[in-house]
């Protein structure tokens, strides 16, 4: 099977196979996958595993007919994007209509407070959220409402409702949720503001407004400075905005307004929004964007889950090949009869085995020999002084039955710090003692946290 280069796409398909596997597995069909051959490499590659889950879940979503309710979630959130842009359109419409009343003068510092008002206020605290790392705040109300939608409590979950939860668990949270959601907030916003300069300037089109500006508590300076602050980027833009004696006749009760005022106000309404407006959100629309697409291209796959520990034992085991590096003094004579080792073996050749904290009853595989077992101070100094000696893979067994405590997680890291290779972990089990799945995670979840990866971990 050639390796080839996985997408995004494909890690949320696998992902949403997980789900419905850890639930539903009874109810799915194996044939087509039971015959899927195993690796033909000898060392772990993330890769190669990506691309043979791949494999198998497509495989498995042909087989029991599982499409329609893995692109399901997908269509929903584009449909929700539609309906979040429709949304926008109106509000934005409705803005700028309520702004302009039915007489022919406009307030024009009332109008962009209520176009840019909101959108001001919505850009602040996504730039508070993305600075501080607060969900809520760089996602968006209507991006969170999105995205609590398909969360809503199921007694019974069904496949469709397993592979949607799986669908926003990878797309909607996290750091590649936090981006997407963000594309989503400024599509909304960019939206409102688009809708309402396009209906601001067809009503402007159609009808003569003269434009005024007043104050009841601040000087009577500050409009007029104010306008020219915000004018200085359009005037750098080419664009001719009111100059002081423009400004000052628009006072609201001087008088009627020429055409050359007119005008310039108008240039100043929509430049003011095209700068402080739609251009900063086309900005941040296209770093968000790209921001997705590369938190996207970075996202793995939770190797430590048990779900994935058990296929890559299953799809990825490591084939020992066993050959001949000396003559065979007794060429000739017809050897005993023996039993021949299985083809795949996940345990390493000549691994030095040392255990920790085990009792008698333990039982290792019968190919390996325990050299020491960690029980006291004086043998994990022996066992530390060994390993630093060693040339041979380090194979540390640990009683799969028992609780990671944190003695037992500080004594395998010293242990997998002192050796010059990454050690195998083995998780040794008995007949008296079975072993939960989440016992087993806590020890997938110890192998991480000492630095042993997920592919050096062995369950028997």
């Amino acid at each position: 099977m050639s390796v080839k280069k996985y997408a995004f796409a494909d890690l949320v398909r696998i992902e949403q196979l997980r789900a419905i596997e850890s639930a539903k597995a009874e109810q799915l069909s194996y044939a087509g996958i039971r015959d899927m051959p195993g690796s033909v490499n000898g060392d772990f590659n993330y890769r190669q595993f990506v691309n043979r889950l791949t494999f198998r879940a497509q495989q498995l979503i042909r087989e029991n007919a599982l499409e329609n309710a893995l692109q399901q979630p997908d269509k929903q959130f584009t449909r929700a994007r539609w309906i979040c842009w429709t949304l926008a359109a109106v509000l934005g419409a409705l803005a700028a209509s309520q702004a302009v009343s039915e007489s022919s003068t406009l307030n024009i510092y009332w109008l962009l407070a209520v176009l840019l008002g909101f959108n001001s206020i919505s850009l602040l605290l996504w730039v508070s959220g993305m600075t501080l790392n607060l969900q809520s705040l760089s996602s968006g109300i209507v991006a969170q409402f999105v995205s609590w939608w398909p969360y809503r409590h199921k007694k019974e979950p069904d496949v469709q409702s397993l592979a949607s939860h799986a669908w926003w668990e990878s797309c909607l949270t996290g750091t590649v949720g936090k981006w997407r959601v963000s594309v989503l907030t400024h599509q909304f916003w960019l939206v409102y503001l688009t809708a309402g300069l396009i209906l601001l300037i067809m009503i402007m089109m159609a009808k003569q407004y003269n434009f005024i500006w007043g104050t009841t508590i601040l000087p009577d300076s500050a409009l007029p400075q104010l306008t020219q602050m915000l004018g200085k980027p359009l005037e750098a833009l080419g664009l001719k905005i009111p100059d002081d004696p423009q400004t000052i006749a628009s006072r609201v009760g001087t008088g009627k307004q020429d055409a050359e005022t007119r005008t310039a106000w108008a240039v100043f309404l929509i430049g003011a929004l095209l700068v402080y407006g739609i251009f900063p959100r086309l900005l941040l629309l296209g770093f968000s964007w790209v921001m997705q697409r590369w938190t996207e291209s970075r996202f793995k796959l939770d190797l430590y889950l048990p779900y994935y520990i058990e296929l890559r034992q299953r799809l990825m085991a490591r084939e020992v090949k066993a050959e001949v590096i000396d003559a065979d003094p007794q060429a000739g004579i017809k050897p005993a009869e023996v039993t021949r080792p299985p083809e795949h073996v996940a345990i390493p050749v000549n691994a030095h085995a040392i255990g920790v904290e085990l009792d008698d009853s333990t039982d290792w595989p019968e190919p390996v020999i325990c050299r020491l077992n960690i029980i006291d101070q004086d043998s994990h100094e022996q066992a530390i002084t060994m390993i630093k000696s060693l040339s041979v893979p380090l194979l540390l067994g640990v009683a799969a039955h028992r609780l990671p405590d944190r003695g037992i997680q500080r004594t395998i890291k010293e242990l997998a710090d002192s050796s010059h290779a990454k050690p195998w972990l083995i998780l040794l089990n008995k007949p008296s003692a079975p072993v939960t799945s989440a016992r087993e995670f806590a020890w997938f979840r110890l192998a991480e946290a000492c630095g042993i990866p997920a592919e050096h971990v062995i369950t028997r």
